[in-house]
């Protein structure tokens, strides 16, 4: 699943590497993420807020297929349609599938698969450094992101499973 997540930068992040993001009227940086069905993290991407997803997305798809040469399917949200869905499969030999909202939901209601990256978001907030854009250097926040994962995994490990207390 891949989706894009828009954060406020702090003041002193330079205007080179923040942006007006339209879709949720922020001034800051979006962070592209893709996570497997574990919301384990193969691939982020933080850009400027300006950029689209579709642009942004075709840059991280390729990134990330270079490195997990058996990826097949990537589920993506409305925002990846068009033309990104033919070079995924043409370029990259990747079925981009889009998971679409009905006219008639009301409301944040998170739809089938988007769960698993919504899944990664909550945990990424609740870090500290995370909640807004502290880095001045994209390559820091993109580390900040991926440092924050292996907490995540920990915690899911250290939790006791279900029924077994």
């Amino acid at each position: 699943m891949i989706d894009s997540q828009s954060v406020k930068t702090n003041a002193v992040v330079g205007t080179d590497s923040r942006g007006f993001g339209s879709g949720k009227l922020v001034n800051g940086r979006k962070r592209h993420v893709m996570v497997d069905t574990l919301a384990l993290l193969p691939g982020v991407m933080v850009t400027a807020a300006d950029p689209g997803d579709r642009t942004s997305a075709r840059v991280l798809l390729g990134q990330v297929a270079d490195v997990h040469h058996r990826l097949e399917l990537v589920r993506a949200d409305g925002g990846c349609t068009g033309s990104l869905v033919a070079h995924c499969l043409t370029t990259l030999a990747l079925v981009l599938a889009i998971v679409k909202r009905n006219d008639d939901m009301r409301g944040f209601t998170v739809l089938p698969k988007r769960w698993i990256v919504e899944r990664l978001f909550v945990p990424l907030m609740r870090n500290r450094r995370l909640v807004r854009g502290f880095e001045r250097r994209i390559a820091g926040a993109e580390a900040m992101v991926y440092w924050s994962t292996p907490l995540l995994m920990t915690r899911r490990l250290a939790r006791p499973a279900p029924g077994r207390e």
